[in-house]
């Protein structure tokens, strides 16, 4: 699942450096390109980073990834990766003021939620969120920009609840009173957010 994430994100890459360079005239600029990376999630060690193109005056696209790797945190299951795409309007220019968006993103998980921690139990799945996002990007020196965001919506999970056992193969067993179905989560949340920040690549 780890290597899906980062194989699609590689795949991004590449789609975005495979477009034609634009010429530059006395009327048109070349499309920007900026690499980022959230300094908020770093304390915790986990990876949250993208790029985000212009595709309009106006409008960029921006894909990232969150990468969560710890199987254990403070004796609590913590690894988590998700994936998500996200159009932006500027109402200034590309890069520079306040601009909303919409999002989507998929996940894949084996963590500890919320009302299971300091417990033995545990949870693995995977799930869709749907929703948008405000922010504030500004440009901090040359080639660098800050970019604060917030975005929320619905995410939907499904998953299989595990506890530890002593019976082999797996020393694991389904918690849960119907093993045979998945467990189902719907919520509207805030899923994403922090401070970006941005190197223009182009």
């Amino acid at each position: 699942m780890k290597n899906i994430t980062i194989i699609l994100f590689l795949g991004l890459v590449t789609l975005i450096s495979a477009q034609p360079a634009q010429e530059e005239t006395s009327t048109t600029k070349p499309k920007s390109l900026y690499i980022k990376g959230n300094i908020l999630t770093l304390p915790l060690s986990i990876i949250n980073g993208g790029l985000e193109y212009q595709l309009a005056p106006k409008y960029t696209i921006q894909g990232d990834i969150l990468i969560s790797p710890w199987k254990s945190a403070f004796g609590n299951h913590m690894q988590i990766y998700i994936g998500h795409l996200e159009g932006r309007y500027y109402f200034k220019e590309a890069f520079n003021g306040w601009y909303i968006g919409a999002n989507a993103g998929v996940g894949v998980f084996d963590m500890t939620k919320w009302n299971y921690l300091d417990t033995k139990k545990f949870q693995r799945g995977f799930n869709y969120m749907i929703g948008a996002v405000v922010g504030y990007q500004y440009q901090w020196k040359d080639k660098w920009n800050i970019d604060f965001f917030l975005g929320g919506g619905t995410s939907q999970g499904f998953y299989h609840g595990y506890e530890p056992t002593e019976e082999p193969p797996h020393f694991l067993k389904r918690y849960e009173s119907h093993p045979d179905y998945w467990n189902k989560s719907g919520e509207w949340i805030p899923y994403r957010g922090g401070i970006m920040i941005s190197y223009k690549l182009r």
